[in-house]
């Protein structure tokens, strides 16, 4: 196998696992991982492969320059100039998820729509959201790539009006349990939206607090989150790992 073997085995589970919970949109999306302390260099899925195929062989490794380094396949012009600015923008920001998944794209096509603190899930993502509400078409430049990391600022996920959803960590375990809780609480919003009743916002001291501890207990969860979604495709899918 090419180099970054764990990089590569973990980033070919998620993006399995993210294809079983439907957090896909046919072969479009992309997760990447960066694999230089700048971000100059980072591992992307390519382009033509469905998430639910992908092996860990089957892995890009891109540079700011629109180059293939290793993969010998090609990356969608939208997943470069999305992920290859924000991996500059933000080198700290390791791993970059792009979904259209379902709840949470909803949330972005409302007037002001917003993720709001009405429930635990939604706690998590406290003060950590950007709201980049216009749309200005697919990301086919530098310019729009720029336009996305600036308008998602210091945020660990932003939500693009009319598009969808960006997660962002400093490990790819905790990016990816990020973007499952973020679907989890955008989905039970839209459910209890759906029943036309008032949403209960949470008081803003309970809601700080409450966030602030799961901040602290955020990184040992991820890790054991990936470690039980790699147990079961080793039993279940174990050719993700080639």
């Amino acid at each position: 196998m090419a180099r970054f073997t764990k990089e590569r085995t973990e980033l070919a589970a998620t993006l399995r696992w993210a294809a079983r919970l439907g957090l896909n949109e046919g072969i479009c999306n992309h997760f990447s991982v960066a694999v230089t302390a700048e971000g100059n260099q980072f591992l992307v899925n390519p382009l033509g492969y469905h998430w639910s195929e992908i092996t860990a062989s089957d892995l890009v490794l891109a540079d700011k320059d629109r180059n293939v380094l290793e993969g010998g396949k090609q990356v969608e012009n939208t997943a470069f100039f999305i992920h290859s600015r924000l991996h500059l923008a933000s080198p700290k920001a390791r791993c970059i998820l792009h979904t259209h998944m379902p709840f949470a794209t909803a949330l972005c096509l409302l007037e002001n729509g917003r993720l709001e603190m009405a429930s635990q899930n939604a706690i998590r993502f406290y003060e950590r959201i950007s709201y980049v509400n216009e749309y200005r078409g697919f990301a086919l430049d530098n310019t729009e790539g720029d336009r996305l990391a600036a308008g998602m600022g210091h945020h660990d996920v932003a939500f693009l009006g009319a598009h969808g959803v960006i997660v962002t960590g400093s490990t790819l375990a905790e990016a990816f349990d990020d973007l499952y809780y973020l679907e989890r609480a955008c989905q039970v919003q839209v459910i209890a939206l759906s029943t036309r009743g008032k949403l209960r916002r949470l008081p803003p001291e309970i809601v700080r607090n409450a966030a602030r501890g799961m901040q602290e207990d955020k990184r040992e969860g991820a890790r054991l989150h990936l470690e039980a979604i790699q147990r079961i495709l080793n039993r279940e899918e174990p050719e993700y790992a080639n």
